[in-house]
């Protein structure tokens, strides 16, 4: 499995697949993907894509930081480090970015776990997005090395 930049045009089809199952495929182009500053991941398995996660800049609390969006994973393929490696990816761009070290979330009620997990903390009550379902807001601080 690898790692490796994404163009936003590869990852719409697992987006789809997994976060906006039944409703509309534009649904998974999401505000933000074609900006010069977001970066998107993806894992690649013989050639096939089987994660994704994107990171763009977005403010937390007034102060710079990068919102993690569109996380998924390929029905199969969870709970085999698929979304860890995606995460480190992430986290190695953020800490090189110069940017800000703090990253935030709005995170699936059912995926706050595995966020915990990797250091993530949950800093507000559940809230419902529309086409999405029951979310917390997460937050993690990069330690900058």
């Amino acid at each position: 499995m690898i790692i490796r930049d994404a163009r936003a045009e590869e990852i719409v089809d697992l987006r789809h697949e997994i976060l906006r199952t039944g409703l509309p495929r534009e649904l998974a182009h999401f505000e933000g993907d074609e900006e010069p500053t977001t970066h998107h991941v993806v894992a690649e398995l013989d050639g096939q894509i089987i994660g994704c996660a994107t990171i763009l800049r977005r403010p937390w609390n007034g102060q710079p930081a990068w919102q993690l969006r569109g996380m998924a994973v390929a029905n199969g393929m969870q709970g085999r480090g698929v979304g860890t490696m995606m995460l480190e990816e992430l986290e190695r761009i953020v800490r090189e970015s110069g940017h800000s070290a703090q990253m935030w979330c709005n995170a699936r009620v059912p995926a706050a776990p595995f966020y915990r997990k990797h250091g993530w903390q949950i800093v507000a009550d559940e809230f419902h997005i529309e086409h999405a379902g029951p979310h917390v807001k997460m937050t993690k601080r990069i330690n900058r090395r």
